[in-house]
């Protein structure tokens, strides 16, 4: 089967905000008297803030209307750190491998856990560039379900089987196997499940050797 299209995670493949979300939960962590570490903010990566909330507070009880406070307060913090992305903070090889993509005749989509999607690529001057933006809004379960790659695909108008995900989070991978496409691991973080492995992100990357290798892995598994 051909792929015929290529849907990307936002945070940590095009840009990267880890930073920005750090801040802002270690902020909302530093108020409540939580400890939050880096480490502890890599464990959110690819999940929704509400699952992020949960995660951060650990098994401590809190309210529902605290809760959406809480995550109200996270959203404000990072709205004001997001304001600052310009362009330039593309991560590198990104521009040049969507304008390939396209050449290529290969659709391409965003599939981000986060609501803030559109403001993160109006921000980077981005949005005109993906046929479709999926985001936290987008479907009812959000990652790690496979919902929001299934949804995608769909107003791509490809099957999950002809769809590529690029993802740096395990997982965002998990549920993109789960939704049927193939995988891209991108970074250094934990992506080992991931069909291929791209280290240094999109540098250097062409839309054609990852078509090339894919196809040959599909064809080895028959």
């Amino acid at each position: 089967m051909t792929i015929r299209a290529f849907i990307f995670d936002l945070d940590g493949v095009i840009t990267d905000t880890a930073e920005y979300h750090y801040r802002a939960w270690k902020r909302l962590a530093d108020a409540k008297n939580i400890p939050f570490t880096r480490e502890d903010n890599d464990a959110l990566r690819g999940v929704s803030r509400r699952e992020s909330l949960e995660r951060l507070l650990n098994g401590r009880e809190i309210s529902e209307p605290a809760a959406l406070e809480c995550l109200a307060q996270k959203n404000a913090y990072y709205l004001a750190y997001i304001n600052r992305l310009r362009p330039q903070d593309r991560l590198p090889g990104v521009t040049a491998f969507l304008h390939a993509a396209r050449r290529a005749e290969v659709k391409t989509a965003i599939a981000s856990a986060s609501k803030n999607a559109r403001l993160v690529l109006n921000r980077l001057e981005l949005t005109t560039h993906f046929d479709v933006i999926g985001d936290g809004n987008s479907v009812a379960k959000p990652k790690p379900a496979p919902d929001l790659f299934i949804w995608v695909a769909d107003a791509l108008q490809v099957s999950t089987a002809e769809s590529v995900v690029f993802e740096d989070a395990e997982a965002g991978i998990d549920a993109a196997k789960n939704a049927g496409c193939l995988t891209v691991g991108i970074g250094g973080a934990k992506v080992n499940h991931a069909d291929i492995h791209l280290k240094h992100g999109l540098k250097n990357v062409e839309p054609h050797s990852i078509l090339r290798r894919l196809e040959a892995l599909r064809s080895t598994r028959g």
